[in-house]
C-alpha cells in the first residue's frame, strides 16, 4: 500500500471510530449503570450512595444499580470502580480513604486514577466526651491534655490509622504534642466508639458529630468542638476549634461520584449534570439533613482540587504520625 492511500485509510479509519464513539455517547445511557460502593451495606458511604444512585435513575431513564464491593481497607472497591471500563456504565461512591490508601502501602492507586464527577458531601470531625465527663469545654479537655503525661487520656472512633485516628492525630500535632500524646483505642466505627466512651472506656471521641447526633440529642454525648471553619448547621452552638483554642486545623471525611479515567467527554458531562441534579434534589436534601449529615457540592477543577489537598494534607500527617509505609 502506498504511503498516501495508507494515510488516507487511516484518517478514515479515525473518522468512522469517532462518530461511532459520539453516537454512542448521544444514545448514553441505554442500559443499566453499576454504582458501586467500597463499604459495607448499611453504613453511611451505602445509604449515601443509594439516595444518590435512586434520584440519578430516575434522571438518566435507566436503572443505577448499588453494588457493595467491601475489603481491603476500601482498596477492593475503589479498585473496582478506577480499573472498569470508562464508558458511563460503571461509578461509584470514592471517599477520603482514596488520600489514605497509597500513604499505608496498601495500592498505587490514587485520585489520579479516576474522573470526578462531583463531591457531595463533607462531615468534618468533632470531639465529644460523655455527659458525666469533667470538661465542659474542648480548651478545658486540651490543657488536660497537655499537663498530663503521654497516654493518659484515651480516645476511639474507628480503626487504627483510620480518618477519626487522623484527625486526633493532626490535632495533636498542630497543638505541639507527639501525636500519640493520646493513646487510640481502634473500634469498628464511631458507635461502639461512643457507646463505649459512655460506659468509661475511652475520654473522648473524634467522630463527626453527626454521627453521634442521637446520643447527644439524648444528652449522653457532650459535643465540645468541630474541626471545621464553620459552625455546622445542625450544630449551631458547637463551637469550631478556632473559636474554642484558637487551632486552625481542620478534618473531615468526604465522599464523592467518581468514575474510571477516560470517560468520554459527552459521557462525563451527562453523568455530571445527573450527580449535580441529584444533589440538588428536594430527596437527597431531607435524605441528609435527617441522618445530620453534611452537603457540599463542588465539580470540575475544584473538585479535583479539593481531593488533591486532601491527599497531600493526609499525607503529611500520617507520615508524622508515623501511620504511613515509609
Amino acid at each position: 500500500m502506498k504511503r498516501r492511500t495508507f494515510i488516507a485509510a487511516v484518517a478514515t479509519a479515525a473518522a468512522a471510530l469517532t462518530s461511532m464513539s459520539s453516537v454512542q455517547a448521544a444514545d448514553y445511557p441505554s442500559r443499566p449503570i453499576q454504582m458501586i460502593v467500597p463499604w459495607g451495606a448499611g453504613g453511611g458511604t451505602d445509604a449515601v450512595g443509594r439516595i444518590i444512585a435512586s434520584v440519578m435513575q430516575e434522571d438518566l431513564g435507566v436503572p443505577v444499580n448499588v453494588v457493595n464491593r467491601t475489603g481491603g481497607s476500601g482498596v477492593v472497591g475503589h479498585s473496582a470502580i478506577a480499573t472498569a471500563k470508562p464508558d458511563g456504565y460503571t461509578i461509584g461512591i470514592a471517599t477520603v480513604e482514596i488520600g489514605m490508601l497509597h500513604w499505608q502501602g496498601l495500592t498505587d492507586m490514587s485520585y489520579k486514577d479516576f474522573d470526578i464527577l462531583g463531591i457531595v458531601n463533607q462531615d468534618p470531625a468533632g470531639i465529644s466526651v460523655s455527659s458525666s465527663s469533667d470538661f465542659d469545654t474542648a480548651a478545658g479537655l486540651m490543657e488536660a491534655i497537655k499537663s498530663q503525661p503521654a497516654g493518659t487520656f484515651k480516645a476511639s472512633g474507628t480503626a487504627q490509622g483510620g480518618i477519626w485516628h487522623i484527625a486526633l492525630a493532626g490535632l495533636m500535632l498542630d497543638q505541639g504534642l507527639p501525636a500519640d500524646q493520646v493513646t487510640w483505642v481502634p473500634s469498628k466505627g464511631s458507635a461502639p466508639a461512643l457507646t463505649d466512651m459512655v460506659a468509661g472506656g475511652v475520654d473522648m471521641v473524634t467522630s463527626s458529630l453527626g454521627e453521634g447526633e442521637a446520643m447527644i440529642r439524648a444528652d449522653r454525648v457532650k459535643a465540645l468542638a468541630t474541626m471545621s471553619k464553620d459552625r455546622l448547621p445542625t450544630f449551631p452552638d458547637v463551637p469550631t476549634l478556632k473559636e474554642a483554642i484558637g487551632s486552625d486545623w481542620t478534618m473531615a471525611a468526604w465522599r464523592g461520584v467518581f468514575a474510571p479515567a477516560g470517560l468520554p467527554d459527552d459521557v462525563n458531562a451527562r453523568l455530571s449534570e445527573a450527580v449535580e441534579k441529584a444533589y440538588n434534589s428536594a430527596e437527597y436534601k431531607s435524605f441528609m439533613e435527617g441522618r445530620g449529615q453534611g452537603m457540599v457540592w463542588m465539580s470540575g477543577q475544584e473538585a479535583i482540587d479539593f481531593v488533591a489537598n486532601s491527599d497531600a494534607s493526609l499525607g503529611k500527617v500520617m507520615k508524622a504520625a508515623g501511620l504511613t509505609a515509609e
